[in-house]
């Protein structure tokens, strides 16, 4: 026991820590990634990695064609354009590019070629479930958090005709259009036999809205409730979305004993002509969070928000409210300045009750480079708060660090999804 705790303190404290962060297995809490059995809606492959929505936007920094032209060529033909201009007439050091190198060298496959064809080769001689195993493997990732919507016309069939489920994945019902668009939304609920009025205010229609959450929630065994929200957006005021969320959602994940995880700051179509790719961030009034977590102490509420400008206002809200638990680097802070940033400023303020991150992954192959990339900024950051305590004379332990990391990496998150407050 002595020889092994002596081998311990001779190894270097940054090297004991990215070791723990390296191998621990991480849940990856929120992704847009699918379980084998929805086949289309699950993306893999280099061509769905370069017509990612973040490569299409800096495509049209270099690129002259009309927006419309671009998406009326095939999948292949816009990969191979993407190619052209951020991997062969520039070099590709945007995060998104980098990602794109990163995973395909831990996978295995020579970029030093540059040759797209064979690429593609490699990738058509995969099999899809053996490749999700393999991606999983390099990530580092236990389990997948979908992200799951019943108004979603290719994913909705296969819930209701019920299939055999993979234990890899876990599900998050996903109610954008119920909270956002109800005038939309409203009469497909009555389609599907749901008696809802057209603006939102009877008893009946709540009750009803309730019965459908109920019923999605059992069928895909949700584990959260989420909605990505305006950057405008206010709580309270009286509004079809408000209304919906105090009436049903609210009192739906009470029940359930489910967090409702807000995803506040997006700016939806700031440029249309680039379709997916054409969403914009806004800075969010937080004071809407805090009034939700002060008026409903029993509910959980999961946050992350999209701004820069919002994350120190996000942390201390947290502070004071233990029914909040934030996670990730979402969207446009998902690159290696902001989450370094966040993670400090995150475990400075919060210590280790938070996630720090989460893939946000569209394509399967994306779990290997986030994850890659996102790893080594936690151990950095990590070694140096580790560090800073040695200063003090407090010395942390390896299984200290594995303890802190694996609450970092889900421990925390699924604390926080059992808590009754």
């Amino acid at each position: 026991m002595k020889t092994v705790l002596a081998e311990a303190r001779q190894v270097p404290l940054a090297k004991q820590v990215e070791e723990v962060v390296l191998e621990t297995p991480v849940i990856d809490i929120h992704t847009h990634l699918y379980e084998p059995i929805f086949k289309e809606l699950l993306l893999w492959g280099i061509d769905e990695l370069l017509i990612y929505h973040y490569l299409i936007a800096e495509t049209f920094r270099h690129l002259e064609e009309p927006y419309e032209s671009f998406s009326a060529r095939s999948k292949e033909a816009q990969a191979e354009l993407v190619w052209e201009h951020l991997f062969l007439k520039h070099s590709p050091i945007s995060e998104a590019c980098r990602g794109v190198l990163t995973t395909l060298h831990l996978l295995g496959l020579d970029v030093k070629k540059r040759d797209l064809n064979s690429l593609r080769g490699w990738f058509a001689n995969q099999k899809v479930d053996t490749h999700i195993s393999r991606c999983m493997e390099l990530a580092g990732v236990s389990k997948i958090y979908m992200t799951n919507s019943p108004f979603d016309d290719l994913e909705r069939p296969a819930w209701e005709r019920g299939f055999q489920r993979d234990e890899r994945f876990a599900a998050a019902l996903r109610i954008d259009p119920l909270v956002l668009s109800w005038k939309e939304t409203a009469p497909k609920l009555n389609q599907w036999g749901y008696k809802v009025d057209a603006n939102a205010r009877s008893q009946e229609s709540f009750a009803e809205i309730r019965r459908f959450l109920n019923e999605w929630t059992k069928r895909i065994k949700a584990n959260y409730v989420m909605v990505s929200l305006p950057s405008d957006f206010q709580f309270p005021c009286d509004s079809e979305s408000t209304r919906i969320i105090e009436q049903a959602v609210l009192p739906h994940c009470e029940e359930h004993g489910l967090p409702f995880a807000l995803m506040p700051g997006v700016k939806r179509a700031v440029n249309p002509q680039l379709r997916l790719a054409g969403d914009g961030v806004g800075t969010s009034n937080l004071q809407m969070l805090q009034n939700f977590c002060s008026a409903y102490p029993k509910n959980k509420f999961l946050v992350t928000a999209l701004a820069r400008e919002n994350q120190h206002e996000l942390c201390v809200i947290a502070r004071k409210f233990r029914n909040l638990h934030i996670f990730g680097c979402w969207w446009f802070t998902n690159i290696p300045v902001l989450i370094e940033e966040i993670s400090r400023m995150r475990l400075e303020l919060l210590g280790l009750s938070f996630t720090p991150q989460h893939s946000d992954a569209r394509v399967l192959d994306q779990l290997v480079y986030k994850w890659q990339h996102s790893r080594k900024i936690i151990a950095e950051t990590l070694s140096d708060k580790y560090t800073a305590l040695a200063q003090t004379g407090w010395q942390v332990t390896r299984p200290e660090i594995e303890r802190d990391v694996k609450a970092l990496f889900g421990g925390e998150f699924e604390r926080f999804c059992r808590a009754s407050f």
